[in-house]
């Protein structure tokens, strides 16, 4: 049998992938040897969870963790992302990812679980998780990209407003949340969807994974088309019978929070490891942004940001 290794196009991690072809079968080569443990322990763990709740995920072939490598089931080339991009009517095909985030929050985690000789647990996303990854926005894009030169005064400003923001988050953290839920995470393969780069999953709030999608920052969506969504995620989730309003926040709250860390994520990528093509998706991150931003929950916040930072010279750097 003829073996053909070839290698495939990876994410903003240290991770390696290779597609590994024998004769009309193939599977796929997982390499890593920064953050080994979450990135191919969890990983196949997460997968176990999710194929047991009837969630389409990759199968273990093969676990080969001593020498930095699993090998794991093919979910096919063609991505949600690459399916839905030029489509004009959406709204079918993505109410299909939003029953997904359903079905995922459905599942009740344990506090942990055994892979041979190893225990996964999973942490609660809490308000020190959020600053952290926010934190990421101050330390590279305005650091290094935009540069701002009073940054240390800024981010304690900034910060200290984030915070009496986070702490208005309503539902608690009891969630099973995916955390990188988009449309490039789902893999579209003979009718069917399976989700890969789960690995970061945690016990959180269940409004994440929503905005994770639906302001997805590689794919521009329409506001009528985000809004039909979460209007029918809040009638079809567990949250159906809960104020529309508390959800909505706890969604705009949580997407400022995750594009302001995505934000600092795509300007390390380009700084640190040179991966610049991200660098093409700021200006829409920064739309949605303000955005969600006209929530009178940012009021304070969002008069400290023009007043120290102003949006419009960021957007004109941008370009």
């Amino acid at each position: 049998m003829n073996y053909k290794l070839k290698k495939i196009s990876g994410d903003a991690s240290f991770r390696e992938f290779y597609r590994l072809k024998k004769g009309k079968k193939s599977s796929i080569i997982v390499k890593s040897e920064k953050e080994k443990f979450k990135n191919l322990i969890t990983y196949i763990v997460v997968n176990n969870i999710l194929k047991k709740h009837s969630i389409k995920a990759p199968k273990l072939i093969s676990n080969h963790y001593k020498n930095d490598i699993i090998e794991i089931s093919d979910l096919g080339e063609k991505s949600f992302y690459d399916f839905i991009k030029k489509k004009k009517n959406k709204l079918g095909d993505y109410k299909k990812l939003i029953k997904i985030i359903i079905k995922l929050q459905r599942i009740k985690l344990k506090k942990k679980y055994r892979f041979g000789e190893f225990i996964v647990s999973f942490q609660n996303y809490t308000v020190k998780n959020l600053h952290k990854e926010s934190d990421l926005f101050f330390d590279w894009y305005l650091k290094y990209y935009f540069k701002i030169s009073n940054l240390h005064n800024v981010k304690k400003v900034l910060k200290k407003e984030l915070n009496k923001i986070y702490k208005k988050l309503y539902f608690n953290n009891e969630t099973f949340v995916h955390r990188d839920f988009h449309a490039s995470n789902v893999m579209c393969q003979k009718n069917s969807l399976g989700l890969i780069d789960s690995q970061d999953a945690i016990k959180g709030n269940p409004l994440y994974d929503v905005a994770s999608l639906i302001d997805d920052v590689r794919i521009k969506l329409p506001l009528n088309l985000q809004i039909k969504l979460f209007k029918f995620y809040h009638l079809n989730s567990n949250l159906r019978k809960k104020a529309f309003n508390k959800l909505k926040n706890d969604f705009e709250i949580l997407s400022v929070q995750r594009n302001l860390k995505i934000l600092g994520i795509f300007v390390r990528l380009h700084i640190r490891d040179g991966k610049s093509n991200y660098l093409k998706y700021l200006p829409y991150t920064w739309s949605l942004i303000e955005r969600r931003l006209k929530n009178p929950i940012f009021k304070k916040f969002n008069y400290l940001l023009k007043k120290y930072i102003k949006i419009k010279k960021l957007k004109k750097n941008e370009n």
